[in-house]
């Protein structure tokens, strides 16, 4: 088992990405999850909140993929009476249900632009309107984001906000896949038995060589979730003290992972640094001034110079002459 309890793991992959979120947890940063469907970024949200200063506070979740493009500004930031047709009374929204907690925004590539742009005030100025106000509401919540989405490509087609993404990833973390912490798996397999089954009033007390054999193979492109989802289907149907699996469920023939999901970090890098090239190109080398590199990106240009040398980026090659 981990060194946080509701997650189940000791892979050495678990265990890196746990020991960043142990360093994070107690400060007040922004936070952007990262990783595939599945792989249990709500579940790392929340270990945060509860290992921050603010877990005496509510820590509220939004799926932002999961509310209507006409209601998420709503729901995120409240509306006043009459602010649209049905509007008949004042709302509060989740930022002020999270006042003094933390806010997690799933899905935060699905944001509308409009929304980002209010995202973003509540980010750099922490306060916000609500929808059909004419009054700014001062806002004291801890953000944390998450995506399984490539956001660079999202910001090069034109879909999210560089500046936005800057300071959504003060503090990224990357989820691995379950293909990539395979050890973790009969850790999972005995702990998601042994809750389905006290639920159904079973005793399961080993499991079967092939299914352990089964599960160490297959792919996974559900991740976690998927294994969960598999072992409480196994559950309900075992009649015996051993657990099995029927092996139609799971496929043997391996899928292909995608390159950049298996390396969402060498993503976020090569990202990172074409973006600052691109803004450099631009802006012919400068970096700090109103019309320099660090102004177009949204960030301080001593963010930027860490970013450059970092990134082993050189500057002359921008400049003029």
């Amino acid at each position: 088992m981990s060194m946080f309890e509701e997650i189940v793991g000791s892979s050495p992959a678990l265990l890196r990405m746990l020991s960043r979120v142990a360093r994070v947890a107690p400060t007040d940063s922004t936070v952007l999850i990262l990783g595939e469907t599945g792989t249990g970024k709500e579940l790392i949200a929340h270990a945060i909140h509860k290992r921050s200063h603010r877990s005496v506070g509510a820590c509220v979740s939004v799926d932002s993929a999961a509310i209507p493009v006409s209601l998420i500004a709503s729901e995120l930031f409240g509306h006043e009476k009459g602010a649209f047709t049905g509007a008949q009374g004042r709302h509060l929204g989740r930022f002020e249900l999270a006042e003094g907690g933390t806010i997690f925004l799933d899905e935060i590539g699905e944001l509308p632009a409009e929304t980002q742009i209010a995202l973003l005030r509540v980010l750099q100025e922490r306060e916000f309107e609500r929808v059909g106000g004419s009054h700014p509401i001062p806002t004291n919540v801890r953000v944390i984001a998450a995506t399984n989405r490539n956001l660079q490509a999202a910001i090069a087609a034109g879909t999210f906000r560089l500046d936005l993404f800057y300071r959504l990833s003060v503090f990224p973390i990357e989820v691995p896949p379950l293909r990539e912490r395979k050890e973790d798996i009969p850790i999972l397999i005995e702990y998601f038995t042994k809750r389905y089954a006290s639920r159904v009033g079973k005793n399961i007390k080993t499991v079967d060589k092939a299914t352990l054999e089964l599960f160490q193979s297959y792919h996974w492109p559900g991740n976690v979730r998927e294994l969960q989802n598999v072992v409480e289907r196994s559950v309900i149907l075992s009649e015996g003290e051993v657990f099995s699996v029927d092996e139609s469920w799971l496929p043997r023939e391996p899928l292909q992972p995608n390159p950049a999901s298996r390396h969402p970090g060498g993503m976020l890098v090569d990202g990172q640094k074409k973006m600052i090239e691109a803004a450099l190109a631009e802006t012919n080398g400068r970096v700090s001034g109103p019309s320099g590199a660090a102004a177009k990106l949204g960030i301080p240009s001593s963010t930027l110079e860490s970013k450059i040398r970092a990134l082993k980026i050189k500057k002359y090659r921008f400049k003029l002459g």
